[in-house]
């Protein structure tokens, strides 16, 4: 086997390459993408860390290439759909940096309170200016953390430990699992008016991209002090830039930027603002982590076809894949609607399968259910391989159940979310054994296609509804694709889906919100 290292990579995680039997390791660091595409087709694996983009175009030009192994936990520099079309798979290492970006954020967290950085520059530029940096204590004041993952756990242990009140905000997270932690479970709107301090933990997605913006800001405690240690995109950096201006925002520390490199950004002129260059996982310690953790799961891979922390397919035996790769598409879908129906942090999640479908194993298809529940929310942080351990870790209790007989339809998946706020459920099924059908939410059956941006909505049976909307669709340049209408009882409730060809814009949802019969509206992505 023989395996491309095209990025830097920490020498024991070279040593595990080049121990393993019947391989052979070459280290070309800072290739050109002409060079990459022209000698990728030499090698079985190619691992990376953030400065190679594996695109399309150099995924194209390979037939032998089986793994991309990614030495950390960012998958935006490789081109995940192109290599799975073309049969890579690609891997990443969550779990190798977590200490150090944890420690990273509580440093800057941190270094903002106590003027450090500001103080240290006076002091070089030969000033003793002891009066022009007041500081503010960490013991006390409530940090709000926005996301709960591994790294967000870390700092919420770091601050009880320095006395900070702590509250969270994340969709997965149950009471329980944040009481079990000691801290406050609390919707985004409330974290925003009780913190003092707040740090970011979440991937960017669609959802997350300019999370904090100036209606966020709006919202928060004046004085307020920011750290991003997670991507940058999160926070719209003209809107912090104005807030920190204005005096709403005393502070904001960032590691990551939405253009990186950056020399030039507003925020660098500000006194009260420090930044760091994207080093929040670059410690001696994070670096070998991540690369023997790649290291050992590519040669895994390619020696024995055991798949670890893999990004693009599910652990399961290439010939029965065939068989269940339309469900796991299916699967997968089920679970971005479900989560994206359903109100509320996450305790439960229950799939029944019913039919041909329950005499398989069921493990590869739960985890896809798994994976489309988080997804919409976690981005590249989940993956078919890691989403029981992530749900687990969030004290989500994930239940399956088996029934061969089916009288409806030859197989069928139901999938279940009980939130803090009720349940939600879907289920669905595959027509000519191939095309994924959703055919019920709720108490409503239908069939409708799970593809691309659906509208959902839900209003009492009388007529004009569908006639309004439609005419509010068209009016914003909202293209319809297909519609499909379901209802318990004439004259009841009634439900919709509608696949829309782009994102229908959020004031037009408002405006569908306030029609006099509408029940509820919502924007999915599948």
């Amino acid at each position: 086997m023989r395996i491309l290292v095209s990025d830097g990579l920490s020498p024991r995680g070279i040593e595990i390459l080049r121990q393993a039997e019947a391989f052979e390791v070459d280290e070309r660091r800072k290739l050109s993408p002409e060079a990459l595409q022209e000698c990728i087709d030499n090698y079985d694996g190619l691992i990376v860390r953030s400065a190679t983009s594996v695109t399309a175009q150099i995924l194209r030009a390979t037939r032998r290439l089986k793994v991309v192994g990614r030495a950390g936990v960012g998958v935006d520099n490789i081109d995940v759909e192109a290599a799975t079309a073309r049969g890579v798979l690609v891997m990443n290492a969550p779990s190798g940096n977590t200490l150090t970006t944890a420690e990273h954020t509580f440093s800057l967290l941190l270094a903002l309170a106590k003027n450090i950085p500001q103080a240290t520059a006076s002091m070089k530029g030969g000033r003793w200016e002891k009066g022009a940096f007041i500081s503010v204590e960490v013991g006390s004041k409530t940090l709000g953390i926005i996301g709960l993952g591994r790294i967000g756990v870390e700092v919420a242990r770091r601050a009880k430990g320095f006395a900070m009140r702590v509250i969270v905000s994340d969709p997965f997270v149950s009471e329980e699992a944040a009481a079990a932690l000691g801290v406050d479970l609390v919707g985004l709107p409330e974290l925003f008016q009780r913190s003092d301090f707040i740090t970011i933990h979440t991937p960017i997605t669609p959802e997350t991209y300019h999370l904090i913006d100036r209606d966020a800001i709006a919202q928060m405690k004046t004085g307020v002090r920011i750290i991003n240690c997670a991507r940058g995109g999160i926070i719209d950096e003209a809107a912090l830039y104005e807030a920190m201006k204005a005096g709403k925002v005393a502070g904001a520390a960032l590691d990551v930027f939405e253009q990186e490199p950056t020399t030039s950004a507003p925020l660098l002129t500000l006194n009260n603002f420090i930044c760091t260059p994207h080093i929040g996982a670059a410690s001696e310690e994070a670096q070998e982590n991540v690369a023997v953790e790649i290291a050992q799961q590519v040669v895994e891979y390619l020696q024995k076809g055991l798949i670890r922390n893999a990004v693009n397919a599910p652990s399961i035996d290439p010939a029965l894949y065939k068989v269940l790769q339309p469900y796991l598409t299916l699967s997968e879908k089920l679970g971005r609607l479900t989560s994206q129906l359903a109100e509320g942090g996450l305790r439960q999640i229950r799939i029944d399968y019913r039919g041909e479908i329950a005499g398989y194993d069921p493990a590869p298809l739960t985890a896809s259910v798994v994976k489309g529940v988080l997804d919409p929310f976690m981005g590249d942080e989940v993956n078919y391989v890691n989403a029981l351990a992530l749900a687990k870790g969030r004290g989500i209790r994930v239940i399956e159940s088996k029934v061969l007989e089916e009288a409806d339809y030859a197989s069928l998946i139901t999938v279940s979310i009980n939130g803090d706020r009720g349940t939600s459920e879907v289920a669905g099924t595959l027509f000519s054994r191939r095309e994924p059908r959703v055919v019920r939410i709720d108490e409503f059956r239908l069939e409708a296609i799970p593809e691309g941006y659906l509208l959902i909505f839900s209003n009492l049976d009388v007529p004009g509804v569908i006639g309004t909307i439609g005419t509010l669709l068209g009016k914003n340049r909202v293209n319809i694709a297909g519609m499909q209408l379901g209802r318990a009882q004439p004259g009841g409730r009634a439900l919709s889906v509608v696949n829309v060809d782009n994102p229908v814009p959020a004031h037009v949802i408002d405006e569908i919100r306030r029609l006099p019969d509408i029940v509820f509206v919502k924007l999915v992505k599948v």
